[in-house]
């Protein structure tokens, strides 16, 4: 009970609290895409840079958190690759957004503040590793195979130079590449500087938080309710088993880093997954349907992985 009070109810409060914001309507129609803005491109940012630069680079490249973590979220999207055309014959890209959907977890909105709140201050350097494992590893991958679908017949040259100049245009991914720089090159930054961002990245878990209950205030589960339901097995179920399976030879439960791969393995579906289907129209009803179901499924699992794995 100590567990679920201090560390899971203030997450999902939050979220919660931005669920009632958005169906009471208190934001106004563009509430959620000015928040989503802010966090985004500011707080987020900020949030990231200075974990970072407070830090030895050596602290954040866990070679083995890579291999649990990354290993779960691919395998878990290779799996709903394969569900989706067994399901329904899917074409390529169709494919790859089901995998997305049940592997790409809310790492940057709702992993890294979980980790902050259940480990302290140092809990986002796995956070922040898990968020670029994601960014820059399947959410790309996926892109790419989406791309190639779609640009059949069209070279694959133009896939890749649009995938990388999403990906290069990312302020989360510019945010840790120069947080990464300044930890590396050992530069100082100036104490009113790191103030400044200390400020603006404490801003980033709470707002991100609110943002998905937001997000969530007008979603449905739409009509694929049974890819839905598979997308959302493989992501609250499947990736953090495959996770916990592979951890006893990789890393130590009892260390925070694999806990961390755990717990960022069992988060629900991102909105990424959502602006992603949207942009190709493809998959859309189920990538939304997927984030709602994960998020409300994840309050008991991550909830009960919390006070299984003796966090907080």
């Amino acid at each position: 009970m100590h567990v679920l009070l201090t560390v899971a109810f203030p997450v999902f409060a939050l979220i919660g609290i931005g669920w009632l914001g958005g169906r009471l309507r208190l934001l106004g129609p563009h509430g959620t895409m000015a928040l989503n803005g802010f966090v985004g491109w500011f707080a987020l940012p900020a949030m990231l840079f200075t974990a970072l630069a407070k830090v030895s680079i050596a602290e954040v490249l866990n070679g083995a958190f890579v291999i649990v973590f990354g290993g779960s979220m691919l395998l878990t999207y290779v799996a709903g690759m394969v569900a989706a055309r067994l399901m329904s014959g899917a074409r390529l890209a169709h494919m790859s957004l089901f995998g997305l959907s049940a592997s790409f977890g809310n790492v940057g909105y709702m992993g890294i503040p979980l980790c902050v709140t259940a480990f302290g201050p140092e809990g986002a350097l796995p956070g922040t590793l898990a968020a670029v494992l994601g960014a820059a590893g399947i959410l790309t991958f996926g892109l790419i195979l989406v791309e190639v679908d779609v640009q059949r017949g069209h070279g694959a040259q133009a896939a890749r130079g649009r995938v990388l100049r999403a990906v290069l245009r990312s302020p989360i991914v510019q945010a840790v590449a120069l947080g990464a720089m300044v930890s590396a090159l050992r530069i100082a930054v100036p104490e009113p500087v790191m103030h400044f961002l200390d400020l603006l990245g404490s801003a980033a878990a709470p707002c991100a938080l609110f943002a998905i209950g937001l997000f969530l205030s007008d979603k449905g589960l739409g009509s694929a309710r049974r890819e839905v339901f598979v997308a959302s097995l493989g992501k609250v179920l499947l990736q953090p088993l495959i996770a916990l399976a592979l951890l006893p030879w990789f890393l130590d439960l009892g260390t925070m880093w694999g806990k961390a791969a755990v717990l960022c393995a069992a988060l629900p579906t991102a909105a990424n997954a959502f602006v992603v289907a949207k942009e190709y129209e493809t998959f859309v009803e189920g990538a939304s349907g997927t984030i709602l179901l994960s998020t409300v499924a994840s309050v008991a699992t991550v909830s009960a992985l919390l006070v299984l794995l003796s966090i907080g």
